[in-house]
């Protein structure tokens, strides 16, 4: 060191002042520092009450974890036509009966969350599904304001079992998450107890439900099922564009029969929207193919 010089200390080798730690994103303010903690504490409180964990990988706390959701929304992000995969939406000649347009494949992620959510209905599967119904419900009637929604009804006995029917629980959700104008939606069909299609008769191995039956089977079973509520529900389809609408996809005997009813009823069905396909289409390009708003419904 010089004489007469001064030397500046090197900052390196001088005490840091002392500070709170604050995590990244900590509130400011002291009355939103413990609102956060006492909802950590409640979710916690909750948690230890009612256990959840996520219905694809099991982690806890979640009934669809981070991953899980991300995984789903993957799965989910192309919407397709899937007409195809159905037999009985399909004529001889190869000509579609009923178009059809799906979210996804029936598959993963995206078929657990639907059976865990048909079997208990969790508040956060049904906004994750209703959101990637409305995803589905924007690409295939883009455009086309005019349409009315028609949900297929669960079946008596279902609804007893479960207390809600899927399908409508996932319509409310699905007019929340529109940012504009809410499509139109009308519960205007109604399931019907039909003995000349055998529903309910032990006997000949179409009663209960429809997993394991096969495309005759299904048909035999649907047809003559439904009907259009009586009253003001049942004539406001007459002269209207319907879009069908029903959580999973199988051989599409469950949708030629709700079409069917809407059009003894004056409606005009211009096609369906499922949640998930159990069959991927038959086309040979992917889903990529069916990207545009002009290659879904409400399109002559």
């Amino acid at each position: 060191m010089r004489d007469g010089q001064r030397t500046s200390a090197d900052p390196d080798l001088q005490a840091q002042p002392l500070w709170r730690a604050r995590h990244r994103g900590e509130h400011r303010q002291r009355l939103l520092q413990a609102w956060d903690l006492l909802a950590g504490a409640v979710a916690d409180i909750a948690a230890l009450a009612l256990p959840v964990e996520c219905v694809c990988c099991g982690r806890e706390d979640l009934a669809l974890c981070a991953g899980c959701e991300r995984r789903l929304r993957m799965l989910t992000r192309y919407p397709f036509r899937a007409e195809t995969g159905a037999p009985a939406l399909m004529d001889t000649d190869g000509s579609v009966i009923l178009p059809v347009v799906a979210a996804g494949i029936y598959r993963e992620e995206l078929s657990q969350s639907i059976l865990a959510f048909k079997r208990h209905g969790q508040g956060q599967l049904q906004s994750v599904l209703s959101k990637v119904l409305a995803g589905a419900l924007a690409a295939a009637y883009a455009g086309t304001d005019t349409m009315v929604l028609v949900p297929v009804p669960s079946s008596g006995s279902a609804y007893r079992k479960r207390g809600f029917s899927p399908v409508h629980l996932l319509l409310a959700g699905v007019r929340r998450s529109f940012d504009g104008r809410r499509p139109e939606c009308t519960d205007a069909l109604r399931k019907v107890r039909n003995p000349g299609t055998g529903i309910g008769l032990a006997g000949n191995g179409l009663s209960g439900g429809q997993k394991g039956l096969g495309r005759g089977d299904r048909s035999r079973k649907v047809r003559g099922s439904m009907r259009t509520a009586r009253g003001s529900r049942g004539r406001s389809l007459r002269g209207r564009q319907c879009i069908i609408v029903d959580d999973v996809l199988t051989t599409g005997a469950t949708l030629a029969e709700a079409a069917r009813a809407i059009h003894e009823a004056g409606g005009v069905v211009r096609g369906a929207v499922v949640l998930a396909a159990t069959r991927a289409p038959a086309a040979a390009a992917g889903p990529a193919q069916f990207r545009h708003p002009g290659d879904y419904l409400g399109r002559s």
